[in-house]
């Protein structure tokens, strides 16, 4: 990783658009800050797309999306569940949004059925182990919480990712929760996918024009493909961890990091 001031100015002053991660890259102590709000918006006011992508539930992400005005954040889309379901934007002030699956109704109605006997499975193999506290919103995935209100061990989170794995479930982890899910769904796919369904174009064929910021394992494959990508400064505890790195990060973690990379945007920006 090199430092994000090394990053050449002509190499973002072209950008049309960002995707973020959002736990512990967007936000700090579990909620967004003043300055990362604020660069949201000022990424957006410069006319970039601007998406966070996220292994959060599709339900903890919708108030972002459909609060009173002043608390929505000014993003296109929010993609939830590493990538399985989103919320879409629909063009012009006052629209409704547009919720999107990747998955059709009866497989993932089968699949919450799969879902909650491995979450029986987790909790007789690795007693302790609990389901995520925003798992009731969740529609594609499960998640257990390693790191958000519990505090396992690593050797701890590989015994519920092998549960998980032989369940035949794809795993994932982020800097707070284990993720499983039935799918090829990951972060990289499901960014490739908004893309699709919100523009009609192919992320892979304009990825000199993107930027991804991330932190965690879960952003391995956002940092494998992206040719701009970020790391905020506390990716460095997952470092030791990761197969695939981000090219730049950032001086601050957290929300201030994200503002960062922001500013960096924004001002090639200017001197062009």
């Amino acid at each position: 990783m090199q430092a994000l001031n090394h990053w050449p100015p002509e190499a973002r002053r072209d950008l049309v658009g960002v995707f973020t991660d959002i736990d512990d890259t967007l936000t700090t102590e579990g909620a967004i800050t003043p300055d990362a709000l604020q660069a949201l918006a000022d990424l957006k006011a410069a006319g970039l797309m601007v998406i966070p992508i996220t292994g959060r539930p599709i339900g903890w992400c919708e108030p972002f999306m459909t609060g009173p005005e002043g608390t929505t954040w000014p993003v296109d889309a929010m993609v939830a569940e590493n990538g399985a379901v989103a919320f879409a934007r629909s063009p012009g002030r006052g629209q409704p949004l547009t919720k999107l699956y990747q998955q059709d109704a009866n497989t993932r109605l089968a699949n919450q059925t799969r879902m909650r006997e491995i979450a029986a499975l987790v909790a007789a193999e690795a007693p302790g182990v609990a389901l995520s506290s925003d798992s009731a919103g969740r529609e594609t995935d499960i998640a257990f919480d390693y790191a958000e209100f519990a505090r396992h061990t690593p050797e701890t989170v590989q015994q519920v990712l092998a549960v998980l794995q032989h369940a035949g479930m794809q795993t994932t982890v982020s800097s707070i929760h284990i993720h499983g899910c039935f799918g090829d769904f990951n972060k990289w796919q499901g960014a490739n996918w908004i893309v699709r369904e919100l523009l009609g174009r192919n992320l892979a064929q304009e990825l000199d024009r993107w930027v991804f910021v991330g932190d965690s394992g879960n952003d391995q494959a956002m940092f494998q493909h992206f040719t701009h990508s970020a790391g905020v400064a506390n990716i460095a505890r997952f470092v030791p961890q990761l197969s695939h790195l981000p090219t730049y990060v950032t001086p601050s973690a957290r929300g201030a990091g994200f503002a960062e990379v922001a500013r960096a945007i924004l001002e090639a920006r200017s001197l062009a």
